[in-house]
């Protein structure tokens, strides 16, 4: 893939704090604007600035991550916070048990093996929409957070005002059945990608509400200047009271 576009600016990152240049060869800033220090994508970014203007003492806080990178804001949260952990979903390998050839926590959103009120914050970066169940998960997140803790992350909007469409569910005999052209997204554990299973829209804050009676925020950043500039960089805070 080659292109001819270029687009550089000077600017402060929020995850590298310090003055970096953001660079982009593609036009598609969401995945393309990169920061010269950390690597970071504008997405990561405009997570960290929220976690820094909501959550000032985070890295105090017990934090979990599900599927995390290997960069911006997860490899940050990891060096820097000690009550940080993390897990990835492999199928095949029992809840809450280690992998054990990646050495990693295994755990599924939809189904987590942690005690109830275990962390004051769990984070997801883009996985929300690859989530078969997200009832399930809603529920679980709020289970296993503190009362006054939040679910800070970020998931595209790609339909925005319009409602959210579903685009695969189980069947009857728990296979995955298709119900809009199958699409696929980068995934940091399979090189198969993730399913997309929902097409998101700003509903999701009534689904989330329905779902688990958490209150979420959503909150829009736009500032080249911190590299925080792209389509479908929401970041959202889900409360449970």
């Amino acid at each position: 893939m080659t292109s001819s576009f270029s687009f550089s600016h000077q600017g402060y990152c929020d995850i590298c704090e310090r003055a970096v240049s953001f660079d982009a060869k593609f036009a598609w800033f969401r995945d393309h604007l990169l920061c010269s220090g950390c690597g970071s994508i504008p997405r990561e970014r405009a997570l960290m600035a929220v976690l820094r203007q909501y959550f000032p003492k985070y890295k105090s806080l017990a934090i979990h991550e599900s599927s995390p990178g290997a960069r911006g804001v997860s490899a940050k949260l990891a060096r820097e916070c000690k009550r940080y952990t993390y897990s990835h979903f492999f199928p095949g390998t029992a809840l809450g048990t280690i992998h054990p050839e990646r050495n990693e926590r295994c755990e599924s959103l939809e189904a987590l093996s942690f005690p109830d009120r275990s962390f004051d914050l769990v984070i997801t970066q883009d996985v929300i929409e690859h989530l078969l169940d997200p009832d399930a998960a809603f529920q679980e997140i709020s289970r296993v957070l503190k009362p006054g803790g939040a679910h800070v992350f970020t998931v595209p909007l790609v339909n925005k005002e319009k409602p959210t469409v579903r685009r695969a569910e189980h069947d009857e005999n728990g296979h995955v059945s298709f119900l809009q052209p199958p699409q696929y997204h980068g995934n940091p554990i399979d090189e198969r990608g993730a399913l997309v299973t929902f097409d998101w829209g700003y509903d999701i804050q009534s689904f989330i509400r329905k779902s688990s009676s958490m209150a979420t925020h959503m909150i829009t950043i736009d500032d080249v200047d911190r590299g925080i500039q792209a389509e479908y960089i929401e970041v959202l805070v889900s409360f449970k009271r």
